[in-house]
């Protein structure tokens, strides 16, 4: 049957083949170049560009990016029915490109031959040329020979799938009432039943679907539709632009000169993403080259391109008096819903046979030998020449909804009025009367066309958008996207007047139209970025807040930062929590050079910073007109990049005033350069904190210090160990605790060295060896950001655990317990759903886990390389459960309490890349209880006593790199009082997840900041008296304890009559008695015994 199927496809290409050859060699038929995919759990249908502050919530926490692999993949989801896959884009983006790969790629061999044995792919623009079918015809026609075995084809229809492409393009109404749903596959009945019937599984229940669709159209589908999985096409990413020109272009210099050509053009490099514009670029480009001319493509917009398109490259005018006629035909039809056209209605339109094959030879029109109709090569093409025929006054288009216009372009006949701004139709009219399409058409009809239409089509929009700003509703991107088309200066200025916005960009050409929106929109005074969406609240004043997950590259910031070169009223800029690299620090000082730049405020807290950018932010200091107010905070700049920013901060022409900075890991040399700086430039404040902070008076500083000082009884602060005592060295195995060795604390590497066979964990990092003997092990943390580019494919696997670089001798572990961090529910777990990645020198190997373990993916007999786990992304409704940690910082600074608090994944290297950070700056962790098991992706709110302001109140839990600035909510305290009240909450439903009590108790004050003589106050009691209960009750190696006193703290006769004793806890009471002779270094020796012999029990006294 496969060989049958694959002969039929292959003579199917050959007869359609004719006059479109080149468009579907190029075009339709693009094998590699691969379109990325989101999946989401609910449709787009409109992605909405402006929110009021009420109605904020843009984001799909479901969503992530996937691969054509795994349109149909496994799940995590139980849901057994056979899903109906709903690819959907806006117009040209690569639907239909996509169906095509799915059908061939099963065709091959390489793609869901284990899950279809048979795969139908059914055009509906070609289907809608017929009145009645039966499903058996449709099957006979795409095996394309007349003895299809239906009856055995259709008697397994869970191996079923069809693909229903363009099912949106027809006027059909596919709701249907169940009685006139069609019963069986050999029953003829119109074609919108028997789809009908299949999407609302009537027909074949058990059978798979997938259907391409517009955003827009999705509307009339959804009713139809059962157990949808919603996939939206965003396009070409970059690197996939560039591998379409090099596919496209087969000599490689060709490929180069109009990548370079078209790289030159950002607007127009940022439409590629399209494959439709990717093609018609290199069909310009390819006709330049063909002819020697020099290579220039200047199109700034969609509308642009395709006149360039039409009439340089096809030189569509040829057809002459009848081009009119041509419009016109394309306008009937889209105003009609109808895509297939007889030789009568080219007739009716003044159209010739002649006139036909002109169409035919240019590409523009395609062939239905079968039928006997033509339709337009892509619908797109379709909606252009419509669009044409309205904006040259051919037809008058109706004016129903604001019949005091003249002339309103209201195309409720064909589409529905919410739909209106989202048609190609309507966006290519917007393009055609711009000045400059007014131009070109002026000159292809050889007239003037008055300019009343223009002004009526702006009147029609503006009364849009006031209505809908009125009503508080959201703009669409459609909406923005016709703005850009007609790039009208005045109206964009006149018509958006808002003060407040906040948006979700999800592609590049998403963010082109709002920089186009920014750089006429004069009254956003603020705007903030961040990429994983950490939601700050501290402004005040007018401002917009960006949101956008996707990846940020060098082009992007380009096109991003381009708004601060424009004229405009924009004073503050938060980049704070993006990484930024030297590339991109490098356009944002030349956009701040720009003397129409006006920015006053410049927040890069935690962005990544190092002396490489130190440069660059120097000699933009010494030129920027207007930038006042500068946050560098937790970047680490070091002494160099400190030093070159004082030179930039010396030239003349800065007008910064104040400069938010770190000094606690500065030489002294570089904080007295600082001072020396304030005092040359005395309007220059260099801090280390928020201009505000709030405050409770109840009691100064210094008396928190002191109060502090008396509640802590523990270890005296001579002796007391700057940061926090943890577990991170040492290994619990068969004889006890077995401690590590820091190789290189830069790189995180451990060495470690079991002494017999058995099973050895290490409970900080989660890691769990069984070795067969003796071993001597090496183990480094590592961050997967460098890696994850090399994981094919990419978009399928997510990071579920730590990346452990593990070198030991072959042979000697038996198994390795590698920690993940999904919180796995019920007791069936799929296997397929983790592996766990080996890093090699040539690309990423993926190994099958032996077991499943709630925290463990268990590997045995293995080999080492750095290894991780990832968890395979599935398609279902629900998110990703992980084990999630909150951590708390503090730092004690001269007037108050800095915090700042973390939601994580519950991954080590994650917690000590941020323990590092922390520590840099002289902040420490407070222990508070863990939390239940969250979603990733969702979004928490941070709240606590009435008077703490808290920056952020939102977090969202996802996952980042250790490698990377982690996302967090900070806040200041003057006085902490009796304690302060800290709880986080579900963003949507207000469930409280974790709730925390701050007291002065919880805070240890480093040592500087007491002195030595208070340490000594006879009052204070030693650690190990302040807990004598508990470590007589607890301490279990007593004897251990007691070998490491012997001779120094205890004698000959006390250590015999201590181990006399028969008990432990006789042993530590008669211990506890020769005590009270001792001095504090004795009961220091004691301490230091306990710390090492029983860490675990030091911790939680510690924590009490």
């Amino acid at each position: 049957l496969s060989v049958g199927i694959k002969e039929k496809y292959q003579n199917q290409r050959r007869e359609s083949s004719c006059t479109t050859q080149s468009w579907r060699k190029e075009y339709l038929h693009q094998k590699s170049t691969q379109l990325l995919l989101l999946h989401r759990s609910q449709h787009r249908g409109y992605d909405f560009l402006l929110r009021s502050k009420k109605n904020h919530q843009l984001v799909d926490k479901q969503r992530h990016l996937m691969e054509i692999g795994d349109l149909f993949g496994p799940g995590l989801s139980t849901q057994k029915e056979p899903p109906t896959v709903v690819v959907h884009g806006v117009a040209g983006i690569g639907k239909s490109t996509l169906a095509r790969q799915v059908r061939r790629a099963w065709e091959e061999g390489w793609l869901f031959r284990d899950l279809f044995k048979h795969v139908f792919y059914f055009n509906c623009r070609e289907l809608a040329q017929s009145e009645t079918v039966s499903l058996a015809e449709l099957i006979t026609k795409d095996w394309a020979a007349p003895d299809a075995p239906i009856e055995q084809i259709l008697s397994q229809p869970e191996q079923l799938l069809f693909i229903l492409d363009n099912l949106d393009e027809p006027k059909w109404d596919l709701k249907g009432k169940s009685s006139e749903l069609c019963p069986h596959w050999s029953q003829q009945q119109q074609v919108h039943t028997l789809l009908g019937s299949l999407l609302k599984k009537t027909l074949l229940p058990t059978a798979s679907l997938l259907i391409t669709a517009r955003i827009t159209d999705l509307r009339k589908l959804i009713p139809s539709l059962k157990h949808p999985r919603w996939v939206e096409v965003l396009g070409f990413s970059e690197s996939a632009r560039k591998e379409y020109f090099f596919q496209y272009f087969t000599d490689e210099g060709q490929a180069i000169r109009a990548f370079t050509s078209v790289e030159s053009n950002p607007a127009l490099f940022t439409m590629c993403l399209m494959p439709l514009v990717s093609w018609l670029v290199c069909t310009c480009l390819k006709q330049q080259m063909e002819q020697k001319q020099p290579l220039s493509l200047t199109s700034k917009t969609i509308t642009a391109l395709c006149l360039h398109y039409f009439f340089y490259v096809l030189q569509a005018q040829s057809l002459g008096t009848n081009l009119k006629g041509f419009c016109s035909l394309a306008a009937e039809g889209t105003c009609q819903g109808k895509i297939l056209f007889s030789p009568e209605d080219f007739w009716k339109h003044g159209l010739d046979g002649d006139n036909i094959s002109t169409l035919l030879n240019m590409g523009v029109l395609q062939e239905h030998p079968t039928s006997r109709s033509y339709s337009f090569i892509h619908l797109c093409f379709q909606e252009f020449f419509a669009a044409m025929s309205y904006a040259s006054g051919d037809i008058v288009l109706k004016s129903g909804r604001f019949e005091n216009m003249k002339i309103t372009p209201d195309l409720r006949d064909a589409y529905d009025m919410r739909d209106l701004f989202g048609k190609p139709t309507t966006c290519f009219l917007f393009g055609l009367l711009s000045d400059q399409g007014m131009r070109e058409m002026e000159s292809i009809f050889k007239c003037s066309l008055s300019r009343e239409r223009h002004r009526s089509l702006l009147d029609f929009a503006k009364s849009e958008v006031l209505e809908n700003h009125l009503n508080l509703d959201a703009y669409s991107w459609h909406l923005l996207h016709c703005f850009y088309e007609i790039q009208d200066e005045d109206f964009m200025k006149n018509t958006f007047t808002f003060y407040k916005m906040r948006i979700c960009v999800q592609t590049d050409m998403e963010l082109l139209l709002l920089t186009f929106f920014f750089t006429f929109c004069h009254h956003i005074e603020r705007l903030q970025l961040n990429e994983s969406g950490q939601h700050r609240q501290a402004g005040r004043t007018s401002g917009a807040f960006l949101y956008s997950w996707g990846l940020f590259t060098d082009s992007w910031w380009q096109m991003f930062l381009s708004i601060l070169k424009v004229p405009g009223h924009l004073r503050e800029l938060d980049l704070s929590g993006n990484s930024l690299s030297c590339s991109a620090v490098q356009s944002l000082c030349d956009a701040l050079k720009s003397p129409h730049c006006c920015l006053e405020t410049l927040r890069l807290v935690r962005c990544g910073l190092t002396y490489n950018c130190c440069q660059d932010l120097a000699s933009m200091l010494g030129v920027s007109p207007s930038l006042t107010e500068l946050d560098l905070r937790h970047n680490e700049l070091d002494d160099l990049g400190v030093e070159l920013l004082c030179e930039g901060l010396r030239q003349p022409a800065c007008q910064l005033k104040h400069l938010r900075l770190y000094q606690t890991q500065l030489s002294k040399e570089v904080k007295k350069m600082l001072r020396l700086l304030q005092q040359e430039k005395p309007q220059l404040v260099i801090s280390s904190r928020r201009t505000t902070t709030l405050s409770v008076p109840e009691e100064s500083f210094s008396q928190l210090l002191q109060k502090l000082s008396s509640l802590s009884t523990r270890e005296p602060l001579g002796n007391q160990p700057v940061e926090s005592l943890t577990m991170d060295n040492y290994f619990w195995g068969p004889t006890g605790p077995v401690a590590t060795e820091m190789v290189d604390k830069h790189r995180s590497l451990y060495r470690v060295h079991f002494p017999v066979a058995g099973s050895y964990h290490w409970p900080n990092t989660g890691l769990y060896f069984v070795v067969r003997g003796p071993v001597t092990i090496e183990i480094e943390f590592c961050a997967w950001d460098q890696f994850l580019d090399q994981i094919v494919p990419q978009h399928s696997w997510m990071v579920a655990g730590p990346l452990f670089d593990i070198k030991v001798k072959p042979g000697a572990v038996a198994a390795v317990y590698l920690p993940h961090f999904i919180a796995l529910q019920g007791q069936h777990v799929d296997l397929s759903w983790f592996q766990v990645a080996h890093i090699k020198e040539y690309g990423i190997l993926m190994e099958k886990p032996a077991r499943v373990e709630p925290h463990y993916i268990v590997l045995e007999n293995p080999s080492f390389s750095p290894i991780g786990v990832l968890l395979r992304k599935i398609q279902r409704a629900l998110s990703i459960r992980v084990i999630t940690n909150v951590l708390l910082y503090y730092c004690l600074q001269q007037e108050e309490v800095n915090f700042h608090l973390y939601l994580i994944p519950s991954d080590c290297t994650i917690q000590k890349a941020i323990d590092d950070e922390e520590k840099k700056f002289q902040f420490f962790q407070i222990r508070k209880p863990p939390l239940t098991p969250l979603y990733l992706g969702s979004r928490y709110t941070v709240s606590g006593s009435d008077w703490l302001e808290i920056i952020p109140e939102e977090l969202e839990l996802c996952y980042r790199s250790p490698g990377k600035p982690q996302l967090f909510s900070e806040f200041y305290v003057g006085h902490l009082g009796s304690g302060i009240w800290l709880q986080i909450k579900s963003k949507d439903d207000a469930t409280v997840v974790w709730e925390a009590l701050v007291k002065p108790g919880d805070l240890r004050p480093a040592a500087p900041l007491v002195s030595q003589a208070m340490t000594d106050a006879p009052t204070l009691l030693h650690f190990v008296d302040q807990h004598r209960e508990d470590l007589v009750a607890r301490v279990t190696s007593v004897d251990t304890v007691l070998d490491k006193l012997h001779g120094q703290v205890l004698s000959e006769e006390q250590y015999e009559r201590v181990r006399a004793e028969p008990t432990n806890p006789d042993k530590m009471r008669m211990l506890f008695s020769f005590s009270k002779s001792w001095d504090r270094a004795c009961k220091d020796q004691l301490y230091q015994a306990l710390k090492e012999i029983h860490p675990h029990l030091i911790i939680d006294l510690w924590e009490k």
